[in-house]
């Protein structure tokens, strides 16, 4: 159960804002058709919402004289495109004006964060960075009627699912008495006051700090809603006095396809592999630990540990929980960050990712469907590519990889000395004796090439190339 979700998670884990509207998607109103089907589905939703324990009062009262809201339904049919890179979402996330405004609220606030701290064993200064991505410090949390957009979300279908339960478990918080429906705003998606908990994740995790009976996280006091993320990420098992990651030094020794979230090893298994603190010190231990490469091979390794998970459960991002990593750091005192990212490359956007999985599965690097979604049989076939020209697999989609994907797929992929090495290799194992795997494509090498080309039915041209190397298993 996470706290945020949709545009939430849009403006926390990297994406670009959303693009201009075309024209005819900027409509301020609604048709007399979807006023028809919204009234359709109110009645329906009337009888789910009563039979699930809300009273018909509290539904009465919060859908009297609701429409549809037509900026939801522009907002959840135009995405945005394009990605940002992470090395620039992490420049907002922890910029100067950011670290100075926690440090701030750090000092107004210090009698209330001892306090949390007191209580639920979680770094206040982590719950200071949450507060600051989630709602800059409770200036930026949205103005939107929360049970208003989910219920165009849910009339609408696409999302109908989480947004009904959304809607009946914001209706319970009115039912409760924690705020009224015109006081329950936030972003268009979904996501609640200060520290943007979507309903459900109000219902489980929140709680009332003040004491005065009520859960609030939409006053200027934001003890209530300090308290209830401190309380999510302690049931979900924070550690006090742990980090959540730090940077490291992984030799190239390693395989990158052992860098990843997965991936939990012990410290002492990492320091067999000659994995270090950037200043060249034993990685500490705090148990098993993975590390993530957020950039690919080409960009800054972390070393990852529970509490870094723990932020996770609140947005699923790698990007995220570093930032709110980060910036709880900055605000307590700590420096930058000292690490160095690619910027000359740059991550792809979804029609761009399409793009990726047709030509990957073009060349038998089967991605289970072109969707722009790269999940883990497109992360697998990356990974394989890569395997087959002798790449670092990170599994990491940039433009650097779409061109060589779209090169090798188009036939006109350069041979590097690490796919000839590969080739040779490969004829070896085969029997086709290539010589020494040196990279080099000599006499001996070209005679193993047209023997087995031969062998194959092939035309013997005796040339290393990215088909010959898909024909040998990569």
């Amino acid at each position: 159960m996470r706290p945020i979700l949709l545009a939430a998670a849009v403006a926390l884990t990297g994406l670009a804002p959303l693009t201009a509207l075309p024209a005819a998607a900027q409509s301020k109103t609604v048709t007399y058709e979807q006023r028809q089907g919204f009234e359709r589905w109110k009645a329906g939703f009337r009888a789910k919402a009563l039979s699930q324990g809300v009273r018909a009062d509290v539904f009465d009262r919060a859908f009297a004289g609701l429409t549809p809201n037509p900026k939801i339904l522009n907002f959840d049919r135009n995405q945005a495109e394009f990605s940002r890179p992470i090395w620039k979402y992490l420049e907002s996330a922890v910029s100067a004006s950011r670290v100075k405004n926690g440090r701030e609220k750090r000092a107004k606030h210090r009698a209330l964060l001892a306090q949390i701290e007191q209580r639920f064993g979680v770094d206040s200064n982590v719950v200071l960075g949450i507060w600051g991505l989630e709602s800059a410090y409770g200036h930026a949390y949205g103005d939107y009627s929360i049970i208003r957009s989910l219920a165009t979300l849910a009339f609408d279908g696409r999302r109908k699912k989480f947004a009904e339960e959304q809607i009946i478990g914001a209706l319970k918080i009115v039912q409760n008495g924690d705020v009224a429906p015109s006081q329950m705003i936030g972003s268009w998606a979904g996501a609640m006051g200060h520290v943007q908990f979507i309903p459900t994740s109000f219902q489980a995790y929140a709680v009332d700090f003040t004491g005065d009976g009520r859960r609030d996280f939409w006053s200027d006091d934001p003890s209530d809603a300090l308290g209830s993320a401190a309380n999510y990420l302690a049931r979900h098992g924070w550690r006090t006095g742990e980090p959540a990651f730090i940077p490291v030094r992984v030799p190239r020794s390693v395989d990158a396809f052992e860098l990843r979230g997965s991936n939990k090893l012990p410290a002492s298994a990492w320091r067999a592999k000659g994995v270090t603190t950037l200043d060249g010190r034993q990685v500490p231990d705090f148990g098993p630990a993975a590390i993530i490469i957020p950039a690919g091979a080409g960009g800054p390794a972390f070393m990852t540990f529970k509490n870094f998970a723990v932020i996770k459960k609140y947005n699923n991002a790698d990007s995220y929980a570093l930032g709110v990593a980060q910036l709880g750091a900055r605000i307590a005192g700590a420096g930058p960050l000292n690490v160095r990212w690619p910027e000359d490359d740059r991550p792809l956007g979804r029609t761009e990712k399409k793009t990726l999985q047709a030509a990957l599965t073009r060349m038998g690097f089967d991605t289970n469907g072109i969707d722009g979604m790269l999940g883990p049989d497109s992360r697998a076939a990356m990974r394989n590519f890569q395997r087959s020209r002798g790449m670092p697999a990170d599994g990491y989609a940039s433009a650097k990889l779409l061109k060589r994907v779209e090169d090798a797929a188009a036939g006109r992929e350069a041979m590097g000395r690490d796919s000839v090495r590969l080739i040779q290799m490969r004829l070896n194992e085969r029997g086709f004796n290539a010589g020494k795997p040196d990279g080099l494509a000599g006499p001996q090498t070209r005679a193993a090439i047209s023997a087995f080309q031969r062998s194959s039915g092939y035309p013997a041209d005796g040339q290393p190339s990215a088909g010959l190397l898909q024909a040998l298993g990569g």
